[in-house]
Parts: C-alpha cells; structure tokens; sequence
C-alpha cells in the first residue's frame, strides 16, 4: 500500500510550487470547477493551475511541468489543457525524465510522481528503470540541452552527470 503522504502532503506542494516558480514555471492556486485531465490541475496560457482541493496526486504537478519545461518558450507560454498533444507523444517520455530529476533535485521519493494510479500501471517498472540509471527519456533532454549524462565527458567540465539538470526550462 502506497504512503499516503507521498499522494498529498501540504509541505510537499509546498516544496513543489516553490521550486516550480523558481525555475521559471508559473503556478497558480485557484477553484477549478471544469472536468480536467488530471484531478486539480489544468494548465491556462502556460500557467500550471492547481486546485488543492480536488489535487490527487502531487507528482502530477511535476510530471505536466515537465511537459511545459520540454517545450519552446512561445508554445509554452500558449499552451492550455493536455499537454501531450502539444508537440507529439516522444515528448511524455522527455516528461517523465524531467521529472524523475526534479524528484531528485527535491529528495523526494520516485513515487511522489510515479504512483500506483498512473503510467498505465507501469509505476514500478519506471521506478525501477530510473533508479537503476536507465533513464528513459533522457536522449530528449539532452538534445534540448537541458542536462547531459557521460559521467567522463562532464568531469572535464566540472558538469555532474544526470540526474543533474543545467538548465530546467527549454530555450529554444
């Protein structure tokens, strides 16, 4: 049985908003009162809305601001609704690893955002891939220049390897 205190926790969304607004992605606390695609959150003009009230899963938040980080600055600013459809499917797995390195950056456990009641049941099995260092996605970040991953190629730069991140948002 899952912690409940990893579904919801009011210092946890706390941490999350905090550090979601540092980087650059701007939040908003408000009443939702349209069906959403995930429960509490919807995205408006490049805003991640949340609704604590009806918010499930705290982890959603940094999954769909994965997605918004994955995106050029002038899509990200209009985006609205579900994410996925915005610039294809390749960029959900790009999400995800973003957002496994924010769970990393946060110390906050990898079932904050990958939790029995999502991923179509493949929870675990991303758990146990991200944690074992095959980060499925990570081709996609790097491209975006958003982290890089050989170990050796970044000591000479002084850059950690992921779960690192150089930059959280994409630039271009």
């Amino acid at each position: 049985m899952q912690n409940q205190s990893l579904i919801y926790s009011e210092e946890i969304l706390k941490v999350i908003i905090s550090f979601l607004d540092k980087i650059g992605i701007p939040t908003q606390s408000r009443v939702l009162e349209m069906q959403t695609f995930l429960p509490g959150i919807y995205i408006e003009k490049g805003i991640l809305c949340y609704d604590s009230k009806k918010l499930k899963y705290l982890g959603d938040l940094l999954h769909e601001a994965g997605h918004l980080a994955c995106m050029r600055p002038e899509i990200r600013q209009r985006s609205e609704g579900n994410l996925v459809v915005m610039e294809g499917e390749g960029f959900e797995l790009g999400a995800m690893c973003w957002s496994y390195a924010a769970l990393a950056y946060l110390k906050l456990s990898p079932e904050t955002v990958f939790h029995k009641n999502g991923y179509k049941g493949e929870a675990d099995w991303l758990i146990e891939n991200y944690t074992t260092g095959n980060y499925i996605g990570l081709p996609l970040l790097q491209w975006l220049g958003l982290t890089k991953q050989m170990e050796d190629e970044n000591k000479n730069r002084n850059i950690p390897p992921f779960p690192h991140m150089i930059k959280w948002l994409r630039e271009e």
